[in-house]
């Protein structure tokens, strides 16, 4: 039984494997991404977990205040060209690309695909800031109160804890959706 929203009657999350998605990034360029996290999920289960810091563009950090990551961090990696490919197999056969406030992750994928000449995925995103509002009524959904509201762990602008994060809501938005339809 594939879980529902009972106003509409369509699935509120697609069936099948997905693969949570995190980005963090140096500015306000959405080919800035420092660093990747990514977990795959088949059923309830976890099954693999990929995070890489990646050398952005441009050695001038905005947003370093939020998450941590400087110049210093990411000059001797690989750029995003050279990591995507490897990372990328995590989303084959995949339903889906979960993240929170999705629109920015997806913009973030596809610019940076872009600019490494890379084809860009045409797996669906699934918005989990929107999966909670839907599924749990929550005056804030910020990952952060999602996570609390949930009681998951969160090193809140690390790309590998929040794609995990990401995971386990829309494990337990399945969750809900089948305890509700049952």
């Amino acid at each position: 039984m594939q879980p529902t929203s009972s106003s509409t009657k369509t699935p509120l999350v697609p069936a099948g494997p997905f693969v949570a998605l995190d980005f963090e990034t140096a500015d306000y360029g959405s080919d800035s991404a420092c660093a990747l996290g990514l977990v795959r999920v088949e059923g309830s289960v976890i099954v693999e977990r990929r995070s890489c810091l990646i050398r952005p563009p441009r050695a001038s950090f905005t947003f370093s205040y939020i998450h941590g990551i400087t110049w210093r961090h990411v000059k001797d990696q690989p750029v995003f060209g050279d990591v995507w490919p490897r990372m990328a197999e995590l989303l084959d056969g995949a339903s889906f690309v979960a993240a929170h406030n999705a629109g920015f992750d997806r913009n973030v994928l596809r610019t940076c695909c872009e600019r490494a000449l890379l084809p860009v995925p045409a797996t669906p995103f699934v918005c989990t800031v929107r999966l909670a509002r839907k599924t749990w009524k929550l005056r804030s959904a910020k990952l952060p109160d999602v996570c609390r509201h949930l009681g998951l762990p969160l090193r809140h602008h690390e790309a590998a804890s929040d794609a995990e994060a990401c995971a386990r809501i829309v494990i337990a938005v399945r969750d809900s959706l089948h305890r509700r339809d049952a």
